[in-house]
């Protein structure tokens, strides 16, 4: 059985769902490998991944145009082919995981998966991810906590499962963040059914 390497991904997009609006960047950092019995962190710094793209719809909200913080005028310009951008994607994550399974993480995944299984599916007709190479942060933490949906949220995190990287809304930056995080939550025990702390806690 292959064993899966953990791509941490973020993207930044001008609207709610893709096809309507446009994926405007994406950045992806390798956090870690784990074969079912070794979990092997990575400097999610060393293996990265950034592309910022030319919109594929005339349609934008204004509100999410500006937590992306990057000009939609620039980018028709200047930004990359969908189709160029989600290849050289493609073939690096092919290049990450060699011998291994990529599986694509984030807090939350949903929406950066959203927008990136549609942009390779439209673009290159398949995801290097497949159609369920992915694993969501989000619900990680709501296990291990043991607290509801409302409570598992990135803002409740306690400090010693939170990267020290500034969360900055840059794709790239934001997707390092994350895969520190990650790691630290992948190797937390969490809190046991007794609601005592879980090993690295103690």
């Amino acid at each position: 059985m292959a064993k899966d390497i953990y791509i941490s991904a973020d993207i930044e997009a001008d609207g709610a769902i893709p096809g309507l609006y446009s994926m405007l960047a994406f950045g992806l950092a390798v956090a870690a490998e784990f074969d079912g019995e070794t979990f092997t962190p990575r400097d999610p710094s060393a293996s990265t991944f950034y592309r910022e793209l030319k919109p594929i719809s005339d349609r934008f909200d204004r509100d999410a145009l500006r937590v992306a913080g990057l000009d939609r005028a620039r980018l028709e310009r200047e930004g990359m082919a969908p189709l160029d951008a989600m290849a050289s994607a493609a073939q690096w994550v092919a290049e990450q995981a060699v011998g291994a399974r990529p599986v694509l993480v984030g807090y939350p995944v949903v929406f950066d998966w959203l927008f990136l299984h549609w942009y390779f599916v439209r673009f290159l007709g398949e995801s290097p991810f497949g159609f369920s190479g992915v694993l969501d942060m989000k619900t990680m933490y709501q296990q291990k906590a043991r607290v509801t949906i409302d409570a598992a949220g990135r803002e409740d995190l306690p400090v010693f499962l939170r990267s020290t990287r500034e969360h900055t809304h840059n794709a790239l930056d934001d997707a390092v963040e994350q895969a520190e995080t990650f790691s630290l939550l992948f190797t937390w025990a969490g809190i046991t059914r007794g609601g005592l702390p879980g090993e690295s806690e103690k």
